[in-house]
Order: structure tokens, then sequence, then C-alpha cells
């Protein structure tokens, strides 16, 4: 490999350091209106009366929309069609940031005015804010049960695995909501032309497209969806850039202007979508050497008040309930519950951080009760080649899981480590340190149940110049996949990887490749590309060696030139070479997801394509005065199947690793019967530079899969997921308490140990 594994600059870093990039926010159209959204306000009621009269009499307002102004179908939902995008007269609201009317200004300020003159009538009725009070059906949020949705795994034979156990653990567990925090809100820019041009901020951009023309009654041929740049996303920009964009697309569709909609961060917290909030109940039982002999589980997910993607997010959570480990007798249900809070959705991990907090917490509580060492307990049940997964998944390739544990114990010094923690243990009254591992995977790609949606496609443009240009259907917010596309094209054809150009996915002139998640845009994008760029490859090859009379063996692209019998010329030169001899120099790629045999009604099977692997061991250190945490050092090693973009790669790791601690240690949305109270990050705390480890230590296993381009997988959820368990068990071991509970409050440190 010649570029693979190298420090590359960020093909959009100047743009982006020099403030040239141009997101959402940053669009104007001349003509253009400004929006705003008349929120319910209220956690569970029935819509009365809206009244607009005295907002429409304010100069300046030239649209107030309500459900009565949507020409096409009222209802929003990628599995159940159950949110309503302006909720009617007579029908439920059922949170507080349900969209009752939309403004259309002249101004920002003229519709902020507007909004506080709107009117609207709800009787409330009692609401549902638990996952206990939704489990009573006491009061029902929608017609039929609170009980929305099940997933479940049965397999094996889960009454003899607890016969034959010397040890069975039972526990509860308990985790709170997250918000993404991504730096840059939610937001749209409409423009009205010959189409509707809709720039948005999202990571799908075709589910915005079929969704906002399903609103309007529109075909597709006459919605083009640009993605802008994005300022992050974490799965909050999945699913509901389509509520937004279709807000200002309705308004831009009545009033034929240009609108823009930006939501403050007050918006955007109120409204979007969070991380499920779970109790979960475990019993697994062991032998006396560790083995993992059954695991039985059942997994609440509050969904809020609308499913969207919570069905599939409870898929994967069945997925993962059991770990990186195999368990040939399983017992788990997932369940999805309406309450009449924010809705939750995809966010990074995707429904698996939950459960493996729960389960590697209950490996290190297994290893103390056998005097096994956490360490060794892991390596006893992981994953190998030959061994199946808790669905049933025999396991054939690419299976790096025992070599990540072994790297981080050897590049931590580990029993060195341990005797240097008992010393400062022993010196410190007050001061307490502790070490966690986890040892987690992820299922790469939409999964079985996703595999309708599982394709990505590419066009690659060699310029006459030599400079290429490349389209693909994912998108880049901020994660560095426009790198990782340029590098996989400049290894194959051997141009500098700055004379490439990734340019913005427009639904128009790219094929719908699925949303940018689950991990699976180097996978899908990676190899639609590499299959675009082997196809340039070849005309080009195709073309010298009939022109030049060489072997095509002898031709060779690397650092910039063609190389054949001991000459070289520039790329460029051969660019407009071929250009000039009519030489095809546009091709497309594309990749689907190779079929996969599941069973739903019992979760027996091929859950996904393939599993990236990862182990982290952590070092906190714990004030029991004060109750503060701090995580002192990590050593981390993800088995990716191929390293393409080395720099993203780790700093994929060292964000992940972050925001898994936040969501550990700081991140709490506050609520009051259904209302957030920690309406921005003045209360809602995330962690900042300040709260980061003394030292990181990344390192990365390349244990190849076929599917994969050139062997990769993905990176980019499971640089998170190691993280909150390997806290998580940090901070017990220091305090030696066995927490069940997320996030850590100074109550949990500083009240007595067990």
């Amino acid at each position: 490999m010649n570029v693979f594994g190298n420090k590359v600059i960020r093909i959009d870093a100047k743009e982006k350091a020099n403030g040239v990039s141009k997101y959402a926010a940053d669009y104007y159209f001349p003509n253009m209106l400004y929006a705003e959204v008349v929120h319910a306000n209220i956690s569970h009621g029935i819509l009365e009366d809206i009244d607009t009269e005295e907002a429409e009499k304010i100069p300046g307002v030239i649209k107030i929309a309500t459900y009565k102004d949507v020409p096409g179908i009222n209802k929003f939902g990628h599995v159940v069609e159950d949110m309503p995008f302006l909720v009617p007269i007579g029908e439920k609201v059922r949170f507080e940031g349900d969209a009752i009317a939309l403004i259309a200004a002249e101004s920002p300020e003229i519709a902020k005015i507007a909004k506080k003159l709107i009117k609207i009538k709800v009787k409330e009725l009692p609401g549902v804010f638990s996952i206990e009070e939704a489990i009573e059906d006491k009061i029902l949020i929608h017609d039929k049960s609170n009980i929305g949705f099940k997933r479940k795994i049965k397999r094996g034979n889960l009454e003899k695995a607890f016969n034959d156990a010397d040890l069975t653990i039972s526990k509860q567990f308990e985790t709170g909501y997250q918000e993404h925090a991504y730096l840059e809100t939610q937001g749209i820019v409409t423009n009205f032309s010959t189409n509707l041009e809709l720039y948005v901020s999202a990571q799908c951009p075709f589910y915005v497209q079929k969704d906002v023309a399903k609103i309007l009654n529109l075909d597709l041929k006459d919605i083009n969806v640009i993605q802008t740049e994005t300022g992050g996303g974490f799965g909050g920009k999945e699913d509901v850039p389509s509520y937004i964009t279709a807000k200002a697309a309705l308004l831009s569709y009545l009033t034929k202007r240009p609108v823009k909609l930006i939501y403050s961060r007050e918006m955007d917290i109120l409204e979007t979508s969070k991380r499920h909030p779970s109790k979960s109940y475990y019993k697994v039982a062991f032998k006396k050497d560790g083995t993992i002999l059954g695991v039985k589980s059942k997994i609440y997910l509050d969904m809020g008040a609308y499913s969207t993607l919570s069905p599939i997010v409870m898929y994967r959570t069945m997925v993962h309930a059991c770990g990186a480990y195999s368990v040939d007798n399983v017992d788990v249900e997932v369940l999805g519950v309406y309450t009449n809070k924010v809705p939750c959705g995809a966010f990074r991990g995707f429904g698996s951080p939950q459960v493996l907090l729960a389960i590697e917490s209950i490996m290190d509580l297994a290893a103390k009760k056998l005097n096994i060492d956490p360490y060794e307990i892991r390596v006893k049940n992981a994953l190998e080649i030959g061994k199946k997964t808790s669905t049933g998944h025999l396991l054939k390739e690419s299976v790096g899981a025992k070599k990540t544990l072994k790297k981080v114990y050897i590049a931590s010094n580990y029993e060195k480590l341990k005797r240097e923690i008992q010393e400062f243990n022993e010196k410190n009254l007050y001061k307490k340190r502790g070490l966690g591992w986890a040892h987690i995977f992820y299922g790469v790609s939409l999964g079985a149940g996703g595999q309708f949606l599982d394709g990505a496609t590419a066009v690659v443009n060699i310029q006459s110049d030599g400079t290429i240009t490349v389209m693909i259907g994912n998108t880049e917010m901020g994660q560095g996949a426009k790198t990782t596309i340029a590098i996989i094209i400049s290894e194959i054809l051997g141009q500098d990887v700055s004379k490439i150009r990734v340019l913005q996915p427009q639904t128009l002139f790219i094929q719908d490749s699925g949303p940018t998640v689950a991990s699976r845009t180097t996978v899908f994008s990676g190899n639609a590309v590499k299959i675009a760029a082997e196809k340039l490859k070849e005309n080009i090859i195709s073309f010298l060696s009939s022109y030049l009379k060489v072997q095509k063996e002898e031709i060779l692209f690397k650092d910039g030139y063609v190389y054949f019998k001991n000459k070289k010329f520039s790329f460029d030169e051969i660019a407009k070479l071929c250009n000039d001899n009519n030489v095809k120099l546009s091709e497309t790629g594309w990749y689907k997801t190779p079929k996969l045999n599941f069973d739903h009604e019992n979760g027996i099977g091929e859950a996904y394509i393939t599993y990236s692997y990862a182990t982290q061991l952590s070092m906190v250190e714990v004030d029991l005065l004060t109750g503060k945490i701090e995580l002192k050092k990590v050593w981390v090693c993800h088995d990716i199947g191929k390293v393409i973009n080395l720099e993203g790669a780790i700093g994929q790791v060292h964000g992940g690793i972050i925001q898994g601690m936040g969501y550990v240690l700081f991140e709490e949305i506050k609520q009051k019967n259904g209302k957030i109270l920690t309406k921005n990050f003045n209360n809602y705390l995330i962690p900042t530079i300040k709260d980061i480890p003394n030292e990181f230590n990344v390192d990365f296993v390349e244990d190849e899969f076929s599917q994969g381009p050139f062997g990769a997988k993905g990176l980019g959820e499971p640089s998170l997921m190691s993280a909150p368990p390997s806290i998580f068990n940090a901070v017990s071991n220091a305090i030696k308490k066995a927490l069940n509970k997320i996030p850590i409050s100074i109550k949990d440190i500083i009240t007595e140990k067990e």
C-alpha cells in the first residue's frame, strides 16, 4: 500500500480552517424569508384551537401555516407513521415539542414576535413520564398499548444453563438520556426555483427528499436535496432533518420564496431525538472457570412520544445484549415503550451502549466472585473464528477480538499497572484509582432488517488536467469520510490526494445510498468508489497498452505518476492524453450488501455482514470527598479490518472516548412532567478540553474483511462504545462499589461502600 496508513491532510481541512466551508446557516438567497416554529409546550393533551389572527396582523408576516395547509400526508415515521407533522385540531399533543404552526416572515425578529402572539388551546391530559408508568398502560399515549414494539432472541436451553451454573449473577441497570450536542444545530435553507432546492445538514439526504415529497405531495424529481457541510451528527441528523426540513419546505412551497430555518440550541434540545433511556434486568450463568453458560435479559427502552427509528434501534440492542462473547443459551427480550417525553432515535452506538454497559459490568462482578482477573474472563469468552455470536451467527473471517485484548494488555503493562494502582490507593485516603476493562463488538451495516437500504453508489470523473472529482451518496459530517474516499482513489489511480475533490451529494444526481449510519460509509461507499476507480484504471491501462505498445502488467500507477518501461509520465499528462483520445474517464460504482439469513421471529442467524471489535482499559481517579471523577489514562485497540485513514481513525477514537465519557460522567437531561429543564449547555454538561485524559494510547488490529474495501470495516460507532462500560467499571473498581446506573452521581460516590 502506498497511501493507506500514512499521514494524510484532510482534503476539507483548509476550507474549514479558513471559514470558507458553507454550512446550512451560511446560505442566503434573495427575497428570503425566515421561519419560526410554534410548539405545543404541553406534554399530553387534546389540541382544541389555534388562533393566529393577532400574529397575522404584524407587518412582515408573510405566512402562518397549520395542518390545514399541508397538501400531502401529515405524518412522519420511517417504520410506523405515528408522528404528526403539524398537530391537527381535535388530535393529541404527545410531547412538548409537537409542532402546531409555522411562521414565515421578512426577518427573524418579526417571526419571533409573531410566535409570541399565536394562541393555542390544549385540554391537558394526565401524562406518562416513566418506563414503569408506561408499562402499567393506565394512560394510553397512542390507541394501543404503550409497549409499542418487541424484539427477542430465543436460542438454546436456558434452563439447563442455569441448572449447570456454578455462579449466577442477577442485576438491574439504568441509563439516562444523552443529547447529541453537535456543534451545528439543525438547519435548512430552501430555494424555490424550477424545482424545490433544499440545502440541508443531514446524514441521509434521501430520507429528506422522500419525506418532503410525501408532505408536499410532489414527485422526487421536483425536489433536490443538496448536502451542506455538516457540523456533527452522531445519529441526531439521520431522520430528524426530515422533520426540520419539511417545515421550511412547506413555507417555501406556499410562498414560492426561499426560506431559512435554523434552530436555536434551546429549540434543538426541546424537539430533537436523544439516546434512549433504558432499564435492563440481567441474569447470567457462569461456570467456575468463567465461561458464560447463558444470558437471560429483559430490556426496556424509553421511545418517548413517537417511535421514530426505535424499532431499528431495538434490533441492535437485541443483537448486542450479550456483548462480544460466545453465548449458546440466550433469552433476550427488548421492549420499546411510549412516554410523553421527547422522542428518542439514532445515536452513535444505536441502542448498544445501554446493554454493553450492563453485560460488561456483570463480567467484572463474575470475575471478582470467581477470583478471576477481569482481563482473563474476557479472553475466556471472546469470539473467534469458528465460534457463534448470541444470535447464532457462525463467524468465518475477520475476528480480531482476542488480538485487541492482548494488545491492550501489553500496551498498558497491565500487571505492573495493577501494582501501581494498589500502591497509590494504599497511600491515599481520600483519592482512589481504579481500572476498568471493556470488550465490545459492533455489527457493521444496517443488518438483516435493513438489507433493502444497504447499497451505495459512487461516480468518479477524471478531469482532463488529471484532477479527480467524485460524488458519493453518503455524507461527510466531520468524521473524515471525504478524506477516506480520496485515499482509496489515490491508492488505486496513484493521483495525489490533494488533487481529488469529493463533492457533496445531491439527490437528483446520485442514487439513493441509504443513511450515513451504522459505521457503513467506509465499507459501502468505499467499495463503490473502489469499483468505479478500478474501472477507470482498466480504461486507462487498456488504452495505454494499445497506444504505447506495452503490456498491461508493465503499467504502474504511483505517487502521481504512471510508470512503464523505465519511463514515467505525470498522471496529469496521462489524463490529457486519454481525454484527447476519447477514453472513457467517468465511471460509476455500486456496492450492495451480501445476503443475510436471519430468523426475525426468534432472533437467530446472520445479524450483520461483519463485526468490528474493540477493547478498552481505563484508569480513573476518584475524590471520595467531592465525588469528582477524572479519567487519567486510556488504552484502546480496535479491529477495523484495514486502517485506510490513520489520522482520521485516531481522531475518531479520541472523539468517541470523550463522547462516551460524557455519557457516563456528566450528561443528564433533567425533566419535570415531561418538560426538559436542561435546555442549553449552561446546565446540560458535556466534557470540555479540561476533562480529557492525560494520556491516550490508541492502536489497531487489521484482521481483514474480504467484502470490505481492501479489507476495511467500520469504526465510527465502536469508537464510542468501548468507553462507557470501561469508565463505569473503572469507577466501580476505584470506590469498591458495584454501580448500576449512569450518569454516575456524586451521591453514588460518597455514600457508604458495599
